[in-house]
């Protein structure tokens, strides 16, 4: 059972500092464009890149299935390129695929640009994935 002060300590401790983008938007939406052309992209700030506490066997299933041990929380979406998230909200992520230090942040179907500082935190998958819109 995942407790409250689980979800606060993802949300709200410490962690370790992480640095995001520090360019303009503007460039980090080229880098983005370059990098990964004609996916969609979620551009946000006040960041959690969450490495999930996993066992072995969960580890391997996941990298078996193309995928990180991680996921992404962000406290504040600054812009959404499909128009799926308004701005000012918060979003998590699904499995990330792929992490370019200091900048991405790549799901299946999005990747999310990391504007500005953040936190690197580990949790467990179900605190992690506990938290859900609506």
């Amino acid at each position: 059972m995942i407790t409250l002060e689980e979800i606060s300590h993802l949300l709200y401790g410490a962690g370790k500092e992480a640095l995001g983008w520090q360019g303009t938007q503007d460039e980090l939406i080229a880098l983005a464009a370059k990098t990964f052309p004609g996916k969609a992209f979620c551009m946000v700030k006040q960041w959690i890149l969450i490495d999930l506490t996993v066992n072995s066997d969960e580890k391997e299933k996941l990298t078996g299935l193309g995928l990180l041990p991680a996921t992404l929380f962000a406290h504040e979406i600054v812009l959404d390129s499909k128009g799926r998230f308004q701005a000012g909200m918060w979003v998590r992520s699904n499995f990330g695929v792929s992490f370019t230090e200091g900048s991405m942040f790549e799901t299946n179907n999005t990747v999310y640009l990391l504007l500005g500082p953040g936190r690197r935190k580990e949790a467990s998958i179900g605190a992690a994935f506990s938290m859900k819109a609506g």
